[in-house]
């Protein structure tokens, strides 16, 4: 390579500065292999404004115009171009190449001054294959720098040699002109169409073919007849979109092929892919390009980590609410989705996937199913509840407990202080008790676990076919190549253990390894030993946590227990005791469970780190399992106590237990604990969802955009006033919140649906707030996905993952549960157990009596009895619920005989109610095949379809091959055409450039 004249400064790629011609000639020295040399203006004439500038002794021809192609080109903003001229924001300043892919980072210039005659204003840099325009000429002179920082000078390098390398991978890249002392500047990435075409065959992503849509037909004539008549009611229900209207027709799609162009309808190759694919193609060559400046760091996502850039990110398709005709997809889901005006309407799931990619698209399937399988439990919860307030009068037990003649007089509820009291007053709860506590909560129970079988078997279904619609068969291969990309954390920690066990060795070999291993030797990995402390300190971390929520829990029990004695020396406020300490401690309950919530998904996340997994995929996996088992444990740990362990240790009168001095473990209300379990498990739901809906998912991200406008205010002293009337589309998409993943939205159902299946014998309207709820958690997300966060990478995914073992794990572990609800906690068995066998008219007559054992107030300890009794009779025996011997007994107070039948009673349906669900779930599973028979048909019949279509089209092929066809007067004929246009598109063209393996000339 020749030595660079005086005039030709060596330059990488997108570098926004320019040397002096001594520093680009000192010693002698030509440019590395892949530099770029930038033209250093001198004087010229008016005229040649917007040509080339060309050395007088530079070769012309072919050689010349190559070269010249590849010049960077200076927009100058003292010409800018007009509002009006620009067709798109979204496109380059020629207003030709789209933007697929955005890269920003922000700049700081210590002691930088302008050279006399170069012009103050903010400029472009574009680096992309065209003739360029140079700055205006203000003599020889060029920009003086001053001393810049290190660290941003060293980052400053690395962001060039990454964009050279972008460059010679393809891409073409603008961006601007560092001309401020500080500021963000943005890297607009296109994709030309060879670009385009290579990684659309490496990634094998299917595109539609010639073949016109065939239909996908229903089974028979009955379900075509009903699926119609469905179809033409849920009319006004449907979003007006195009994609909606046409979810019975399918392309013939195929992996695209550059071999194969003949087979596909390529009528113009700017719109041939969407801009979710084109912006995946370019996500994709943005995470295996190199840099090996930083570390031989790999992708776009290590220097992101390293704050090389500070964002990288596709464009949303315009503005969501712009005032102007044209519509694109963004306003579309906008109006038809992401507005709580259209909370009635369906979803419109291909747009959706079209626009967010496939991931986001099932997320928001899986929640319009879940959601849509709420609207049955809840009618069935409504039933149940309503069941319940019907027969309230019918009820024995309510009604014998509310007979003031029973006169059953209860032991004190408290020492000293607490009088003996009759049964009678607690009349009210037990009432309200039978609300929830019937026999139509059994069949309830019975209900939703075989409700959650067929949730999940139903999303199984919906999944495969959406599979299908959406071209995802044979994605697995696509998830290997997932695997093979590290973690920037990874490579960071294996480089650290290299550098460790042998020095400068290691770094030696990092450098001599070329840039197309992108992954370690086997030997370059870390191994069992060097996770072992990460492994000790997630269990001992986890450990802790789980202690700390039960420690939590317990302090809440202490303090009920101490409020309600204190509350008991006060005659104003005993009567309303046990009332306001459960409403105080159920808040308390919830305000330690919304902090420890957003405490739990930090440390999740934290340890999750510490364990330095490999990829993201198991890194998510692993934060999913952690951050689910930590909130599991702290959303329900206080709603299990009530269920199964409050009112178990309290002991008898005369020999109770204490927590502390003269503190009494609490009792269960005299109609059970189930009622109180109700009230903490809606209090806990609502609030729940509430707060976490209206401050979390609204309120933070509102102070977050509020917090990211002033500071951008605040240093925009520098900014243009037109641009800032007028900013693009990139400027636009940067001032939104970043897409963080789909784990937190998923955790939230995930958490509901434990509360609408975990505990639903004891809270039939759980599906009923879930479903309200809901509704408004559809639009929410819809409007943060379109209004309020950058537009995600399109991720193309099968299913959705791990949370589908988590949702088949909540759904087996509810029948276990609400199995010991209604065994336990509530008087189901009991009641049962009284009627059939001890009972002298097979009725509940009596029941309250039976449940009742006697005590002699006599053999109270000192000190217990009640202080200045004002009952208004003498009391000899008073009652308390258990199952004892009398005193008069010869085992007093010892476990009854009906005490270890009705235990042995409760174990049995624990066990015969279990089974039961299994068997009917798995026959549910088994009766409802995975695969739609209809889809799996047609997957067989695309098959054929696929195979005659090929079988067509090479005959076509062959025979334009072989007819002669006419010369044209230009020398071509038709058939050439026809088979240039099947070869591969990875040729050279004017004014492009192509990958390392192809040209990248240096000028």
């Amino acid at each position: 390579m020749a030595t660079p004249r005086p005039r030709d400064i060596p330059l990488l790629p997108g570098s926004p500065r320019r040397l002096s011609p001594q520093a680009g000639t000192r010693g002698g020295q030509g440019p590395k292999h892949g530099q770029q040399y930038l033209q250093t203006p001198g004087p010229r004439a008016p005229g040649l404004q917007g040509s080339s500038s060309r050395d007088p002794g530079q070769p012309c021809g072919p050689e010349s115009a190559r070269s010249s192609s590849v010049i960077n080109n200076y927009l100058d903003a003292n010409e800018p171009v007009s509002l009006e001229a620009r067709l798109s924001r979204m496109h380059f300043h020629d207003n030709q190449r789209k933007v697929d892919y955005v890269l920003a980072y922000h700049y700081r210039k210590r002691g930088m001054h302008l050279a006399q005659g170069f012009p103050g204003h903010s400029l472009a840099i574009v680096s992309n294959g065209e003739t360029g325009k140079e700055p205006h000429a203000g003599g020889p002179g060029d920009i003086e720098l001053g001393p810049l920082d290190a660290l941003e000078e060293e980052r400053k390098e690395q962001r060039e040699e990454f964009e050279h390398n972008l460059m010679e991978a393809g891409l073409e890249l603008e961006k601007d002109l560092e001309s401020k002392s500080q500021g963000s500047v943005f890297v607009r990435i296109h994709a030309p169409w060879q670009v385009l075409a290579r990684e659309a065959e490496f990634l094998k992503i299917k595109v539609p073919t010639k073949k016109e849509m065939y239909e996908i037909k229903a089974g028979g004539s009955i379900a075509k007849k009903f699926s119609a008549a469905l179809q033409k009611l849920s009319s006004p229900l449907q979003p007006r979109v195009p994609e909606h209207s046409n979810n019975k027709m399918k392309n013939l799609s195929y992996p695209f092929s550059r071999e194969k162009m003949y087979l596909y309808n390529i009528q113009e190759k700017d719109t041939f892919f969407d801009n979710a694919t084109r912006s995946r193609i370019v996500h994709e060559i943005l995470k295996r390009t190199a840099c090996s400046r930083a570390n031989n760091t790999m992708g776009i996502n290590s220097l992101i980590a390293n704050n090389i850039y500070e964002a990288a990110y596709p464009l949303h398709d315009g503005e969501y609410n712009s005032p102007e005709d044209d519509m694109n997809d963004r306003k579309l889901l906008y109006q038809e989705w992401a507005r709580y005006g259209v909370f009635y309407k369906f979803q419109p799931i291909d747009l959706i996937r079209k626009y967010f990619g496939e991931k986001i698209g099932l997320y928001f399937a899986w929640l319009g199913l879940y959601t849509s399988f709420l609207i049955p439990s809840s009618v069935i919860g409504v039933i149940v509840f309503l069941y319940g307030c019907a027969t309230i009068e019918e009820d024995i037990p309510s009604r014998e407990m509310c007979d003031q003649q029973n006169a059953f007089i209860m032991c004190p509820l408290c020492d000293k202080s607490c009088d003996y009291w009759n049964l009678s007053s607690a009349c009210g709860t037990a009432r309200a008790s039978h609300l929830f506590d019937n026999p139509a909560t059994v069949f309830f129970s019975i209900f939703m676990a075989l409700w959650a079988t067929m949730f999940l078997e139903n999303w199984k279904r919906l999944q495969m076919r959406l599979g299908y619609f959406w071209d995802l068969t044979g994605i697995e291969e696509e998830e290997e190549r997932a695997q093979e990309h590290s973690r920037p954390e990874y490579e960071t920690r294996v480089r650290e253990k290299m550098l460790k066990e042998s020095n400068k060795s290691a770094v030696q070999k990092l450098e001599t390894n070329t840039t197309e291993s992108g992954h370690e030797d086997d030997e370059d990995k870390l191994t069992w030993k060097d996770r072992f402390p990460g492994y000790l300190m997630n269990f001992a971390s986890i450990l802790f946590m789980i202690a700390l929520t039960f420690s939590i829990v317990f302090g809440v029990i202490v303090y009920r227990i101490t409020t309600a004695a204190a509350l008991s020396l006060n005659k104003a406020t005993r009567s309303n005791v046990r009332v306001t300490v459960t409403a105080t401690a159920v808040i308390i309950n919830l305000v330690v469970i919304l902090i420890l919530d957003e405490i739990y998904g930090a440390v999740a996340k934290w340890l999750t780190k510490i364990e330095v997994p490999k990829t993201e995929q198991t890194f998510e996996e692993r934060l999913i399992l952690k951050a689910f088992l930590l909130k599991f444990v702290n959303a329900y740990s206080p709603i299990f106590y009530v269920a199964f362990f409050k009112g178990r240790f309290v002991g008898r009168p005369g020999s109770y237990v204490y927590v502390f001095d003269g503190y009494r473990m609490e009792e269960c209300a005299p109609g059970g604990c189930l009622m109180e379990l109700c009230i903490q498990l809606s209090i806990i739901m609502l609030g729940k969802q509430l707060i976490q809906n209206n401050i979390f998912e609204i309120g933070v991200p509102k102070l977050k955009k509020l917090f990211r406008k002033l500071k951008d205010e605040t240093e925009a002293g520098e900014t243009d006033s037109a641009h800032s009337k007028h900013p693009e589309q990139w400027d636009l998409d940067y001032s939104l919140e970043p897409y963080t993943g789909l784990t937190p939205e998923y955790m939230e159902m995930i958490i509901q649906f434990g509360f609408v299946t975990l505990f639903v014998a004891s809270f039939p309207l759980a599906p009923v707030f879930a479903l309200l709820n809901n509704v408004i958690e559809v639009r929410l997300d819809a409007k943060k996905f379109v209004t309020e966060l950058r537009r995600p990478d399109a991720v193309r995914t099968k299913d959705i993952g791990i949370w589908f073992d988590i949702l088949s794990g909540i759904g087996k572990f509810s029948v276990i549960s609400n199995a010991f609800v209604i065994a336990i906690t509530s008087d189901f068995i009991p009641r049962l157990v009284y009627q059939y066998s001890y009972s002298h008219n097979g009725t509940l007559h009596g029941f309250v009596n039976h449940t009742l054992s006697f005590f002699n107030v006599s053999q109270l300890k000192e000190g217990t009895q009640p202080e200045n009794s004002q009952f208004d009779q003498e009391v000899q025996f008073c009652r308390f619920k258990d199952y004892r011997e009398p005193p008069w007994a010869p085992n007093p107070y010892e476990f009854s005989k009906q005490y270890w039948f009705i235990l042995s009673a409760r174990l049995a349906f624990v066990i015969i109610f279990q089974n039961l669900v299994m068997f009917l779930s798995v026959l549910v599973d088994w009766m409802i095949p995975d695969i739609p028979t209809d889809i799996s048909d047609q997957i067989k019949k695309e098959k054929s379809l696929l195979v005659d279509f090929f079988l067509k089209e090479e005959h076509e092929k062959l025979k334009l091959m072989d007819e002669p066809a006419p010369r044209s007067p230009g020398g071509g004929d038709r058939s050439r055409s026809r088979v240039a246009s099947s070869a591969p598109s990875g040729q050279s063209q004017p004014g492009s450039v192509m990958s390392s393996g192809s040209q990248h000339t240096n000028v």
